[in-house]
């Protein structure tokens, strides 16, 4: 029995890691390249990227977020101001609770937002009634609008400027949040590395 359960593991975990790289492998490359090039510039003008998911999805926007903020700081260049919609849980339990939980990311956008700014909002669905609402909110605060949205992409697909776009049957969260975090990790990578020549440059030299 726990020969045939190993077995199983195995063709799983291979079937998993087979499919996950296929997605990553299809991933809108112009579409992260959009991402990171949102992020450089919302940084260089002062302005604040807010990140938005439900469950693993807001786990990853607070993973992103610490790397975002600690991960791309660079001696003579501005720091990445960079915000979790989830991370302050006295106020999202607050609004959830008098305003109810489609408004939690909203309402935090309407405190905070300024034009300029940018809201990325990682679902799979693409369709959480709180990810819409901040959508749409954060387009009549002229933010710029970014997703990584998985499945069928859902209202947000269209509803956003711009989007990495994880295709999967529905039902696939695993998939679509491991490719998630994957992407997460090459757009930090990609503002993280942008000044990587000049220092290299600079250690030459000196």
């Amino acid at each position: 029995t726990e020969a045939r359960q190993d077995g199983s593991a195995a063709i799983l975990a291979d079937t998993y890691v087979t499919r996950l790289h296929a997605l990553l492998e299809s991933a809108d490359r112009p579409a992260i390249g959009r991402i990171a090039d949102e992020f450089r510039a919302a940084r260089d003008r002062g302005s604040t990227v807010y990140v938005a998911g439900n469950g693993g999805s807001s786990a990853t926007g607070a993973h992103w977020v610490n790397d975002l903020a600690k991960g791309t700081k660079r001696p003579g260049h501005p720091p990445m101001r960079a915000m979790n919609l989830t991370d302050n849980v006295p106020w999202l339990t607050a609004l959830a609770n008098d305003e109810g939980y489609e408004r939690i990311f909203a309402a935090q956008l309407e405190t905070f937002a300024r034009p300029g700014d940018v809201l990325v909002v990682i679902s799979a669905s693409g369709n959480s009634p709180n990810i819409l609402r901040a959508i749409e909110t954060a387009n009549e605060y002229g933010l710029v609008t970014l997703g990584l949205l998985g499945f069928d992409g859902g209202a947000a697909l269209q509803a956003v400027d711009a989007a990495v776009w994880i295709r999967t049957e529905h039902g696939e969260y695993g998939l679509v949040e491991s490719a998630h975090s994957a992407i997460a990790d090459i757009v930090t990578a990609c503002v993280a590395n942008e000044y990587a020549n000049e220092y290299a440059a600079v250690a030459t030299v000196t």
